[in-house]
């Protein structure tokens, strides 16, 4: 499904060939390249090919197809690295500290004590407020 390219976004360079990248994989919709700025060693991405901003802009099939891209990818950086661990991260909007406003997924190898500021402590939650937000959103959802 083709979606126009914005001239200003990195990715869509990088699609198009005209900003190098180190490519892992790529198919009609996705493509999966090295993170150039790694948090951690192995860090890669998954792109949509088409310009949408954001989860909340791309359509359903296009999410399945780089969710898909991102697993191999996770499979080889798994192999490749033996990590500790992976994360799948997939930010939207600034507040989520998204970077670039093009629909990706991040690829991130973990190793057990690496720091790395993204996890939270697990800490129960209210669940007076928790039925709330649930109420709140699953009417949203209608």
């Amino acid at each position: 499904m083709a979606h126009p390219a914005d001239g200003g976004c990195i990715f869509c360079k990088i699609i198009a060939g005209s900003v190098p990248c180190f490519k892992l994989y790529e198919d009609e919709d996705t493509i999966a390249i090295m993170d150039i700025n790694p948090a951690s060693e192995g860090h890669a991405l998954a792109v949509a090919k088409g310009h949408w901003p954001t989860l909340l802009d791309v359509p359903p099939e296009i999410i399945g197809k780089v969710a898909a891209t991102a697993q191999r990818v996770a499979q080889g950086v798994s192999k490749a690295m033996k990590p500790d661990g992976l994360n799948l991260i997939q930010a939207n909007g600034k507040g989520a500290a998204q970077s670039v406003p093009h629909l990706h997924i991040h690829v991130l190898p973990r190793r057990i004590g690496d720091r790395l500021p993204i996890n939270w402590d697990m800490t129960p939650g209210d669940m007076d407020r928790v039925k709330a937000v649930y109420q709140k959103v699953l009417a949203a959802m209608e």
